[in-house]
């Protein structure tokens, strides 16, 4: 009995110290194989790399959404520093504002139909009528000119329900259905015109009427401050509001849109009346600034607005278009075009600048919406628990285990 008892004993410590020793082991095996999780392939440590790539991404970040304002501030030095006597002083910041008010109020407006991913190009053809349109009413036809701005702004609004309807309901390509309503704006305003400027009398317009463009707040000009109040009234309706968020939404996807009950075609037709709205006040301020109806102006605008617009969209909300972005890009416009003026460019200067800022513009447009896409995607990936990008898995053979081993582990 005795020796069965210590036989058994012996046994007992032997499987004892196997199992200890197989419990060391295995817990070996697994922080080999939670250490092997850690590290890539190449060696390095997984979070380190997550770490490098997330601060890549903020730079990435922080470089689209300021880095067409830095290069703003930088081009405005390099002009400061080759025309001191005359580029960096209050006269020439006066009247860049002053020159560049209208387009930056039409690329406001091209702005928002934009926003729900169609074009309007009928806002160089709508500015030339509704110019023509406030100086007929005001010279020929005797109207009071506050009566006469509010007939024109409404009339650019009914234009853009117009567009709207054609593209919303009629279901024509915005291209086509705003480029064929540029063209009947244009006969309008032929035939309004005859074809001949309209000249006011010897009176003139009415004081108060020319001082909504030629009048000074705070020593500045005033439609700077209309450019002001504009932006900040879209991007209250775009940022702040359910408005805003249905229009991105349409934009970026239609068809989900209509699946979560947003009547897109009523809000399409919303962001077209806006940009009409905002035509007819563009085309109001155009006519206190010229002080004659000239039939052939507006085409002159639909570049630089629409180079505004796009252009905007690659700064402070890169991918999208914003009023906020809009506004800084008019602004590199403006002083890239004061700047090569002064520096006595050619007369052709101006239109290839515009052409090729409009190229530049589409291209880091398509850029940034495609880097914003896969930024996101990459922030999902090392943002969801126990999950890692597919190219950072390691394989069996790196981490030294294979499945079988893995699941043997207590």
């Amino acid at each position: 009995m005795a020796t069965e008892t210590e036989s058994a004993r012996r046994q007992a410590d032997h499987g004892g110290s196997e199992q200890r020793e197989g419990s060391a082991g295995g817990g070996a095996r697994k922080g080999t194989l939670q250490g092997a999780r850690k590290r890539k392939p190449d060696g390095t440590d997984r979070g380190t790399g997550s770490g490098g790539m997330g601060a890549r991404l903020r730079g990435g970040h922080l470089i689209g959404t300021y880095g067409l304002l830095g290069l703003t501030t930088l081009l405005f030095v390099i002009f400061s520093l080759a025309l001191p006597d005359t580029f960096p002083t209050m006269e020439n910041a006066s009247s860049i504002l002053s020159n560049q008010s209208i387009p930056a109020i039409l690329a406001l407006g091209a702005m928002i139909p934009i926003v729900t991913g169609k074009f309007d190009l009928s806002v160089g053809y709508g500015l030339g009528l509704a110019h023509v349109l406030a100086m007929q009413l005001i010279v020929n036809n005797g109207w009071p000119w506050p009566m006469a701005c509010l007939v024109v702004i409404l009339g650019g609004g009914v234009v853009g329900v117009f567009n709207g309807l054609l593209v919303e309901f009629a279901k024509i390509d915005s291209f086509i259905a705003t480029l064929g309503t540029g063209s009947v704006l244009y006969a309008c305003t032929g035939w309004i015109t005859d074809g001949a400027r309209i000249v006011p009398g010897p009176q003139g317009l009415p004081p108060a009427f020319t001082d909504l463009y030629n009048s000074k707040f705070l020593g500045l000009p005033v439609p700077a401050f209309y450019v002001l109040a504009l932006a900040v009234l879209l991007w209250l309706l775009l940022e702040r509001l359910p408005l805003g968020r249905y229009l991105y939404v349409i934009g970026s996807n239609a068809r989900a849109a209509d699946l979560v009950g947003i009547p897109t075609r009523r809000y399409g037709i919303y962001a077209f009346a806006g940009s009409g709205l905002v035509v007819g006040f563009a085309g109001v301020l155009l006519a206190a600034q010229q002080t004659i109806g000239n039939p052939s102006v507006g085409m002159d605008y639909l570049l630089p607005a629409f180079v505004g617009a796009l252009l905007g969209s690659t700064a402070i909300k890169p991918g999208r278009a914003n009023a906020a972005g809009t506004v800084v890009a008019v602004t590199i416009l403006a002083i890239g075009l004061a700047g090569i003026g002064q520096l006595g460019a050619e007369f052709w200067a101006t239109p290839l600048f515009n052409g090729g800022t409009l190229l530049l513009a589409v291209g880091l447009a398509g850029y940034s919406a495609r880097r914003r896409l896969r930024a996101g995607a990459t922030r999902r990936s090392l943002s969801a628990p126990g999950t890692e990008p597919a190219t950072e898995q390691p394989t069996p053979a790196a981490t030294g285990s294979s499945d079988g081993d893995a699941s043997r582990t207590p």
